[in-house]
């Protein structure tokens, strides 16, 4: 996929994204815009679909009960959720929830590409089918690929992307959550989140 020429010249884009006007129906949908949140360099990405209303209302991703199943399992894999930098591929509100378009994935793929360039994290794990497709480019099937890693090039540089399902899976099938756990775990250890060296080799 060619990345639009539009870059943003802030950490996380927020001065370009905050104005944007790219995507008519996202505009009109939107309370405001939900930019990345967390450390600017973190050693750990974590990369949604996009904002729900939860996160329209205060302007952070992932939180509500979504957000409450990462901060636990994040907890439990020895990280808080301040060590960690949480982005979406769309920082926009789609209309009623539904997924974004193609087309609003690829308006807003700069802002992406330009926070995880700046971010420049050990690791990124997309949350759910949208973003593992968006960021892979193909088709996934995220309950049989989770915990799967990839060498993916993002902006130029090549990075290593756990594919991991996306937490309100969980909420509706609990027998997912051991997958989540163990998937949010592998990502804390492949960044050194033990305290010792990342071990990106293990996986």
């Amino acid at each position: 996929m060619d990345e639009p020429s539009q870059r943003d010249d802030t950490m996380d884009g927020a001065a370009v994204t905050a104005c944007c006007t790219r995507c008519d129906a996202l505009v009109e949908s939107r309370s405001q815009v939900v930019n990345g949140d967390g450390p600017s360099d973190a050693d750990v990405l974590f990369i949604g679909e996009a904002p729900g209303a939860t996160e329209d209302d205060t302007g952070v991703p992932f939180v509500g009960r979504s957000g409450d199943v990462l901060d636990d399992e994040l907890a439990t894999a020895g990280l808080a959720r301040e060590d960690v930098r949480i982005t979406n591929c769309v920082r926009c509100r789609p209309p009623d929830n539904r997924d974004p378009h193609s087309e609003e994935l690829a308006n807003c793929r700069s802002h992406l590409v330009a926070e995880v360039d700046s971010v420049d994290p050990a690791v990124i794990v997309t949350l759910g089918k949208v973003p593992s497709e968006h960021v892979l480019e193909r088709s996934v099937a995220v309950t049989g690929e989770a915990g799967s890693v990839e060498r993916v090039s993002l902006g130029g540089t090549t990075r290593d992307v756990v594919v991991c399902l996306h937490p309100a899976a969980t909420l509706y099938d609990a027998s997912q959550r051991p997958a989540f756990r163990e998937t949010i775990e592998q990502a804390a250890t492949m960044a050194g989140a033990d305290g010792g060296q990342a071990r990106l080799g293990d996986y």
